[in-house]
């Protein structure tokens, strides 16, 4: 029987050891790299200009020759303004890619020996950033579609006769949501088994306007299209070739015919709810599940390849609308649902 990806030594490129013992020019050097992709270079945040700026050791700073504006290494980037360390932001991005189904902020609030409030804004700083370099080119080839409702489950009354049909529209939830997946299965099963590319949304429901108009934005035409028996599938027959599956009768259709990739990223995205998460909120749903369908693509990923990617994607990106003064009262806005939800948070 093969080994597991996990259990060989591919996966395992870096430890926490290499990044404790760092020295801060080591780390320096590290973030300089992930940022400009050059050592002697820097691009100034204000003027965008590529050159060798002025060094101010002291300060551990850069002066821009064109504009004479000064900058660290995490100005303009999803870590300005922070407070912990460097070393400190290292060890929690490789905290965060070594676990398979998230992290949790009171777990990394212990490892680090900070508040929790810490922690939970820099992990969802991890997540901003990925979902801001997310790539939403169109999927093609073979696409399994789903949805998975979240925020649902209503607590039975403890006598009989007080309990409700929670099947019926008018005692859910009102913040009930669906968690809708587009994976794409890779062309080359002998080297990458499964899905290799995954796109999410949100909905509020199944519905065959916000399906339509998702899958004409994220479904190349002439794309094969597996989904399950849900009659919001049925207007795609005339724009894609479209195989159905009935769960309420088979796993697998006789023809073969599965929705098993779709399945797959929803088994962790509730593995992460039930034993890491517990709760994920409307607002935060996406970021969430950004987050999952980033660890369900590079699964095949050592941990190495996996911090160098994430943190080129934090170094990256623009300072954090959401979470930058979280706790001074700059909360974040209400849901979005449909077409929106791809782009919100770009």
């Amino acid at each position: 029987m093969a080994q597991h990806f996990l259990l060989s030594a591919k996966a395992r490129h870096l430890s926490i050891e290499q990044v404790v013992g760092l020295s801060d020019s080591a780390i320096l050097a590290l973030l300089k790299n992930a940022r400009w992709f050059s050592d002697n270079e820097q691009i100034c945040p204000r003027c965008h200009t590529r050159h060798s700026a002025y060094f101010i050791k002291t300060r551990q700073q850069w002066q821009c020759k064109h504009c004479q504006y000064r900058f660290s290494i995490t100005t303009g980037t999803i870590f300005q303004y922070h407070k912990l360390s460097l070393r400190q932001i290292l060890i929690a991005i490789l905290l965060f890619t070594t676990e398979s189904k998230g992290l949790s902020a009171i777990s990394l609030s212990h490892k680090l020996n900070v508040q929790y409030k810490t922690a939970w804004v820099l992990l969802h700083k991890f997540r901003e950033g990925l979902d801001k370099a997310k790539d939403l080119t169109p999927l093609k080839g073979e696409v399994h579609i789903d949805g998975a409702y979240t925020n649902y489950y209503i607590r039975p009354k403890n006598f009989r006769h007080k309990r409700i049909d929670r099947r019926k529209k008018r005692y859910q939830r009102e913040d009930k949501s669906c968690v809708l997946v587009f994976r794409q299965r890779a062309a080359n099963q002998a080297v990458m088994k499964g899905a290799d590319r995954t796109i999410v949304a949100l909905i509020k429901e199944e519905n065959t306007q916000d399906i339509l108009d998702l899958t004409q934005r994220l479904v190349k035409p002439q794309s094969t299209i597996y989904a399950d028996e849900n009659p919001a599938y049925d207007s795609l027959t005339f724009h894609y070739d479209l195989w159905r599956v009935n769960h309420s009768q088979e796993y697998c259709s006789i023809e073969g015919i599965t929705n098993n990739l779709a399945e797959s990223f929803f088994a962790r995205l509730r593995r992460a709810i039930t034993g890491i998460y517990h709760k994920m909120k409307n607002k935060y749903l996406m970021y969430y599940a950004n987050e999952m369908a980033w660890r369900e693509d590079n699964r095949r990923k050592s941990v190495k390849e996996k911090f160098e990617q994430l943190l080129n994607c934090c170094l990256n990106a623009l300072p954090s609308r959401d979470f930058t003064g979280y706790w001074q009262g700059n909360k974040k806005g209400e849901a979005v649902f449909g077409l929106a939800s791809l782009t919100e948070t770009i």
